[in-house]
């Protein structure tokens, strides 16, 4: 382990708060000379934000200023933080924190699942997002989020879109996305009743399981959903035939389902669950309903399977699973539980800033993945991250190529 070492005073190169931690990207001697990368910067801003100390990310020069940085390291895995230098209580915690991430600072390898990250659903959705920004004349709003992801959310919300949890905050008249989640059919009543301008970027294999959920119940079915209560998902779907479906979770929901008549009942599911925990609440439909009805084809979409296929050869390798989405975004939520339930230890995180150094230590071999929703450089900054702990070697595992294409909406040009 490199020794901390303190440089008094340094300064930064951009306008910072006066109690406000600076994680060093970059760490610069006197002069205009290149400076030295600090690639872990994120893990440091993470851990720091954690214990209460505002930090942003950004250049330091040693030497000159108002600030004190800690420095250690090397070239290739050095870490810098500059803090206020006459906040005490700001340097004792910089200095743990630094002593934290040092004592885990070891050469790893990364075990690359692929697929993981964006799907086509994912892809088509925010495109048409992106795409009506462009073309529209007017305010673009989108109802919920267009997929659930932060960074997504974020990146659109610099381009102006605002997005709403209800059409009552969408003025009459304006142009309005329904998410890739999909609504029910008295969203898109109110959205006439108010002469919206609708663009739909409802993923086709989401408005493939609305549509046998209109199916089924008009051949006199009892639908059983199979999905979680409250996502915007299972709102759409239950949205289709209220009054002849049911939710179900878990098997101990299934002995609690109630029908008019047990011969005519049909399941479906929510498109982004796990598939494991899927098959064991099927088996106990069929168990007690044994003329059970089944979609055409699986509910549970490709990407979903895909991407807890890909982890599973991954992490039966690794001694850590890092799975890369928010933790509102179900199916990346699945992929943590799966592992849990079958791997090593595993952690849903949003970026690269949400690693914890008591996560790494003992660790040589990290799975890594990321949920249907999450953008894939959000993936290549955990992997520069960890490569600012040490010396790293990186392996990507394929279990399956995808090369799924959705069109986009009709009207919406490409």
């Amino acid at each position: 382990m490199t020794d901390l070492v303190r440089f008094t005073p340094s300064s930064v190169f951009d306008d910072v708060g006066p109690d406000t931690a600076v994680a060093a990207v970059e760490l610069r001697d006197r002069g205009d000379e290149p400076g030295t990368a600090c690639r872990g910067a994120p893990l440091l801003a993470g851990e720091l934000r954690r214990a209460g100390l505002p930090t942003v990310e950004g250049r330091v020069r040693l030497g000159e200023g108002p600030f004190t940085a800690l420095v250690a390291g090397d070239p290739g895995s050095a870490f810098g933080i500059a803090v206020p230098a006459d906040d005490g209580a700001a340097m004792q915690l910089t200095t743990d924190v630094m002593s934290r991430w040092l004592a885990v600072r070891a050469p790893r390898t990364i075990l690359l699942a692929s697929p993981r990250s964006f799907c086509a659903g994912v892809d088509r959705a925010i495109e048409v997002v992106r795409h009506a920004v462009d073309q529209l004349p007017g305010p673009v709003y989108v109802r919920k989020q267009i997929v659930h992801n932060t960074s997504v959310v974020e990146e659109l919300e610099g381009l102006g879109v605002t997005f709403v949890d209800e059409l009552d905050a969408v003025p009459d008249g304006a142009t309005v996305i329904f998410s890739a989640h999909g609504v029910s059919p008295a969203v898109r009543t109110e959205a006439r009743r108010r002469d919206l301008d609708v663009i739909d970027a409802t993923c086709p294999l989401v408005s493939k399981v609305h549509a046998e959920a209109r199916r089924f119940a008009a051949r006199g079915d009892t639908v059983v959903l199979v999905g979680h209560d409250g996502h915007e998902e299972v709102e759409g779907t239950l949205g289709e035939a209220p009054e002849s479906t049911v939710l179900v979770e878990t098997v101990d929901d299934v002995a609690r389902v109630e029908v008019a008549d047990p011969s005519r009942v049909s399941y479906l599911t929510q498109t982004t669950l796990a598939i494991d925990e899927t098959t064991a609440v099927i088996a106990a439909l069929r168990d007690r309903f044994p003329q059970l009805r089944e979609p055409p084809s699986d509910d549970i979409c490709y990407a979903t399977t895909n991407r807890q296929e890909s982890l599973a050869a991954v992490a039966a390798d690794a001694d850590l699973a890092l799975v890369v989405g928010s933790p509102n975004s179900s199916n990346s939520v699945r992929l943590v539980e799966v592992c849990r339930r079958n791997g090593p230890p595993a952690h849903l995180i949003d970026s690269a800033s949400d690693i914890r150094s008591e996560w790494l230590r003992g660790v040589r071999t990290v799975g890594l993945t990321a949920g249907a929703s999450a953008p894939p450089e959000l993936v290549d900054g955990v992997v520069s991250a960890l490569s600012g702990l040490g010396p790293i070697t990186v392996e990507e595992r394929t279990t399956a190529e995808e090369l799924v294409r959705f069109d986009m909406p009709k009207g919406m040009r490409s």
